[in-house]
Order: structure tokens, then sequence, then C-alpha cells
């Protein structure tokens, strides 16, 4: 009987050491798992693409408050920034906030909003031309001009009436551009790729 007792303490003993050494390759594969993933997703999320929630109405009706996107910043790191890019941007007042709005005005341009027109005067346009904009639903008044210097851009949101912009706070420095909108992913019934994006022909 003791010889039984004795055998099953030894079996005991063995099932905790296994038990144990499961426990602790299984911590030790989550480990590999979680160091794996940060090693993809930092540098991912730093320089690569990043989520974004959109707050307030100020690109209605492109953009609607709580969708989620996916922001491509790697495009902006080449240099490719566009006008009528919907871009996500650090606000120049208060870096800890980040907008989102549109691409107006370019580097060296000269931005005249006269009613609801938006003219554009560049080197390559110097007699300038009107931008089509087809992403405003609703008619707005500014009668304004405004200039933008070497690395500066002018951003105003699609819901012209309820967007605080470059009208009121100025240009936008291209150090504070985080990326373009790149993919809506919520709601799922607007799933979108470059959400929002409309190329000026001229």
């Amino acid at each position: 009987m003791e010889n039984n007792t004795e055998k099953t303490k030894v079996i005991l003993k063995k099932d905790r050491k296994v038990w144990v050494r499961e426990q602790l390759l299984n911590i030790w594969d989550l480990v590999k798992f979680i160091a794996l993933a940060l090693i993809i997703v930092i540098p991912i999320r730093t320089y690569i693409a990043q989520p974004f929630i959109v707050s307030g109405e100020s690109m209605v009706p492109t953009f609607q408050d709580g969708q989620y996107l996916i922001v491509d910043e790697i495009s902006y790191r080449m240099g490719h920034v566009n006008r009528g890019d919907v871009v996500i941007f650090k606000y120049p007042l208060d870096t800890s906030r980040y907008f989102i709005k549109r691409i107006i005005g370019l580097p060296g341009e000269q931005i005249e909003i006269s009613g609801k027109s938006v003219k554009i005067t560049n080197k390559e346009k110097p007699l300038g031309f009107t931008l089509s904009e087809p992403y405003i639903n609703e008619d707005f008044i500014t009668n304004e001009k405004y200039n933008t210097g070497p690395d500066e851009y002018f951003v105003m949101g699609d819901n012209r009436n309820r967007s605080a912009d470059s009208r009121s706070w100025g240009v936008v420095n291209k150090k504070f551009l985080i990326g373009r909108a790149y993919l809506r992913l919520l709601p799922f019934n607007s799933i979108d790729y470059l959400p929002g994006e409309y190329k000026e022909e001229k």
C-alpha cells in the first residue's frame, strides 16, 4: 500500500512538472508572438499607416463623424502631396490635435475665394484657374485672398460653412502633414479605397 502511495506521489510530481513546463512554453510562445507583433506593428504605425477616427462635421458629406480611416503616411514621406487630397495633419496651433481637411492650395500659390468660387494662381497658371469642387454640396460665402509660401498648404473642409480651416487659422506647413485618407473601414456600408479622392484636371 505504501509503495502505491509513493508511486502516486512520484507520478503527481512528474505531472506537475510537465504541466509547469507546458505553461512556461505557452507563456514563452505568447511573449514571442507579442514581440513579433510589436516589431511589425510599431514601424507600420510610425512610418507607413495609422488609424484615424473622424471627429466633427467639417468634411460632410464626404466623411461623417465617427468614421474609421486608415491613413497612408508613406506617400507624403516620399513627397507626393496633391491638390484635392483628403489630408490628416497636426493642427498648427495645437500639435496634440489632429484634423482632417482637403488640400486646396499648394506651395507658392495664391488662393482667391470669391463667393463660392475658388481660383488658384501659380507659376504654371499665371492667369489662374477655378476649381470645380464637385464634393461641395451647399453654397458658402467667402471673399478673401490667401498666399502660400514654400512647404505651405492651404486646406479647407468640404463642409465650408461649418469648417474651421486655413481661412481662419492659416496655412499648414508640410512638417505637420501626417498622410492622406487611404481606406475607410467603418462603418462597413461605407468601406472605400481612397475615400473622397478628387484630382483637378488643371
